[in-house]
């Protein structure tokens, strides 16, 4: 059975790079991201509906520029798990959001970077204007997906994150990990 792959893929006039989409978000956190339609998915939403499938996969065969910002999305979300997972207690609802957002604002590296763990499947940026660029969309993509992940996690109202979610901690996407813990 083969991988679940974005749907942005054919997404038109799409912006690019590197080899990397830069595609609309929904989102409330400031930055060069563009705007999507409220009322449609976006690739934050595309990403924790196929986070738990895709975790269970060692291989991925890439089909264009939005999946390798899924890949990169995926592996924060599995670093976000880890960290979630491994405080001392059973975080709160604000206590996690306080986190996650501190993890998502960190420096973190990009395609192009020495320490990025992906750097064989990612063209670097052209220049030092679209790195910036791409770190800047990077971080505002992360804030809005560690707040919507939180929002997953606690849905039930009990105060502790979902076991549904909590059981994917320790699974590595593609054996692979960004490294932000």
């Amino acid at each position: 059975m083969p991988a679940y792959h974005s749907s942005f893929n054919e997404y038109p006039d799409m912006r690019l790079v590197g080899n990397l989409a830069i595609l609309p978000v929904k989102t409330k956190f400031r930055g060069p991201a563009p705007t999507a339609d409220p009322n449609e998915a976006d690739i934050v939403d595309e990403t924790l509906d196929l986070f738990r499938a895709n975790s269970l996969f060692r291989n991925f065969e890439i089909k264009g520029p939005a999946d390798r910002l899924l890949i990169i999305l995926i592996l924060f979300v599995s670093d976000c798990l880890a960290k979630i997972g491994s405080a001392r207690t059973t975080p709160t609802q604000i206590e996690a959001t306080k986190t996650l957002n501190t993890l998502a604002v960190d420096n973190f590296p990009i395609p192009g970077d020495a320490n990025f763990a992906l750097n064989a499947h990612y063209a670097p940026p052209p220049s030092r204007t679209d790195a910036e660029y791409l770190r800047g969309y990077l971080t505002q993509v992360r804030q809005e997906l560690a707040a919507r992940l939180v929002e997953k996690l606690y849905a039930d109202g009990t105060g502790k994150p979902s076991k549904w979610w909590m059981s994917f901690q320790k699974r590595r996407f593609m054996n692979r990990s960004l490294g932000t813990q």
